[in-house]
């Protein structure tokens, strides 16, 4: 009785080390591929910046884009009223 007991719980660890190693692999394939859009993401950047564009603005937009439009007319008004509470308008 002790060996079948033995030989199903070893089959239960290799089916449960079998998947864990499934899900390590898709991670690390999934961690490279986010690293490699990383890194054509950077060479977009580099390359508007040898076009001449602001990189700071295009950073800006990009964030601003992701946002709902909402959120940010709501934010550009408070920050409107605050430039002229402080005479910068």
């Amino acid at each position: 009785m002790d060996d079948v007991t033995e030989d199903t719980g070893s089959a239960n660890y290799r089916v449960a080390a079998d998947e864990l190693r499934q899900f390590v692999e898709r991670i690390e394939r999934l961690e490279q591929e986010k690293k490699d859009i990383a890194d054509q993401i950077k060479e977009v950047y580099a390359e508007s910046k040898g076009r001449g564009y602001d990189q700071k603005a295009l950073r800006a937009l990009v964030s601003l884009r992701k946002r709902d439009r909402d959120e940010v007319a709501e934010q550009e008004a408070v920050l409107d009223m605050y430039k002229q509470a402080l005479g910068m308008s």
